[in-house]
């Protein structure tokens, strides 16, 4: 027998949770093959056997929190021809015949309950499912022959019960423990609520936003872009630039070279407070926030001070096509000391975006909305505006330096070609 352990994942994550078992008992699996992803704070990681052999026992189910160093499966000795796993287990016949072999994973969601002779092993038992899944059907009163697996090997997984609906709902009383997903009426409206876990990593997010307002001297402060320039220049090279580069030009590029150019006049907003000392970076690495069905995550644009246009662009249609599918790396996440983030894409016009901790500097970007804008004395024209907003750790950055900042961003935007001269 070989134990599975949780390998060491990174310096500042010591725990995760299960997210899905890959391999369940009864299957072979491979030296280097995947057997289970777990979920870290910041990342979905997904470990690898170091041993070939049979799955014996999970020590774990899925949404069970584990730490690093600790046994979460045996492996045993075996070959791959019971790689079938639950279906290959042997079931007597009433009428005394060899069970028939089993060829596909969903068949065995064929055979009626009454099968057994003893009576005391159900059509759902013998159905690939994964440990998570089995205990939320049975709290939800659910047949797992009824649910669609997506897996394509057939196996039940906890996201197919969650999201399977009865053709005739009829609520059961649950025996047991309190769900994870559960809709029950309340007491005192009798109207109908659900009842969801936090995953692990909506926990942390939610932990570290409140840290980060409870230890720092955050402030925010405010200004407005005119994006006519920036739009027309766009609008003018965005063609030619998808031609040479293979990548759109986007609004991003030109905010992210902003920023760098202000941070460069403004140190402290790209600085870091550790102690009594005050950590002054000498570095440019742009975190830019992600928004993803598990929550908002904040991959780092490296050396983006050394980066050109097309780099840029390049490197932020990468990050979000990781982050997307969930392919985000922990190294992708770590060490950044600035961070830009993007309201406007749904459509915000206005907000005070939360500092990203350690870091001391956050610039929230908001929706484009055409506004009348004087342009001297006598005219009116309507302009395409952006309201932009730095929040700052008032402990290290003052006033003045925060208003500068903010300042040269919006003098760079509406002259973007001084943006292209100096990359």
């Amino acid at each position: 027998m070989a134990e599975v352990k949780v390998p060491e994942l990174a310096e500042s994550i010591n725990e995760g949770t299960i997210a899905q078992w890959l391999k369940q008992p009864g299957e072979f699996v491979k030296k280097g093959e995947y057997i289970v992803e777990l979920e870290t704070d910041k990342v979905n990681v997904e470990i690898i056997s170091d041993f070939e052999g049979v799955i014996a026992e999970l020590k774990a189910e899925e949404g069970d929190t584990v730490r690093v160093g600790e046994t979460i499966a045996v492996i045993g000795q075996g070959t791959a021809q019971i790689d079938t796993g639950r279906e290959a287990e042997s079931v007597d016949e009433p009428d005394g015949k060899a069970p028939q072999p089993v060829t596909n994973n969903k068949e065995t969601s064929e055979i009626p309950a009454e099968a057994s002779p003893s009576g005391s092993e159900t059509a759902d038992e013998r159905i690939i499912a994964s440990p998570a899944a089995r205990k939320l059907a049975r709290e939800k009163g659910i047949n797992l022959n009824e649910v669609p697996a997506a897996d394509p090997l057939g196996r039940v997984r906890k996201q197919d019960v969650s999201a399977y609906v009865p053709a005739q709902k009829q609520p059961e009383k649950p025996s047991g423990s309190q769900p994870v997903l559960q809709a029950m009426p309340t007491a005192e409206s009798g109207k109908e609520v659900e009842r969801i876990k936090m995953s692990r990593r909506r926990q942390t997010i939610a932990n570290r936003l409140v840290e980060v307002q409870q230890t720092a001297a955050m402030l925010t402060t405010f200004n407005e872009v005119d994006m006519t320039n920036v739009m027309n220049l766009r609008k003018k090279w965005k063609d030619r630039f998808l031609k040479e580069n293979d990548v759109r030009l986007g609004f991003m590029s030109f905010f992210t070279k902003a920023v760098v150019a202000a941070l460069k006049k403004t140190p402290y907003l790209n600085a870091e407070i550790q102690g009594n000392e005050i950590l002054m970076k000498k570095y440019y690495d742009i975190g830019v926030a992600v928004s993803t069905n598990d929550g908002l995550v904040v991959p780092v644009i490296r050396d983006a001070d050394r980066k050109n246009f097309a780099e840029l662009e390049g490197s932020l249609a990468e990050l979000a096509e990781k982050a997307r599918h969930n392919k985000l790396t922990l190294g992708d996440l770590q060490g950044g000391t600035f961070t830009i983030t993007n309201g406007g894409v749904f459509g915000s016009l206005m907000s005070t975006p939360i500092l990203n901790g350690p870091q001391v500097g956050i610039l929230g970007m908001h929706t484009i909305q055409t506004r009348p804008v004087a342009i001297d004395a006598d005219r009116m024209e309507n302009r395409p505006m952006m309201y932009i907003a730095l929040s700052y750790d008032h402990r290290i950055v003052d006033g003045k330096e925060a208003v500068t900042f903010l300042k040269t961003v919006k003098q760079l935007i509406e002259d973007p070609e001084s943006l292209l001269l100096g990359s």
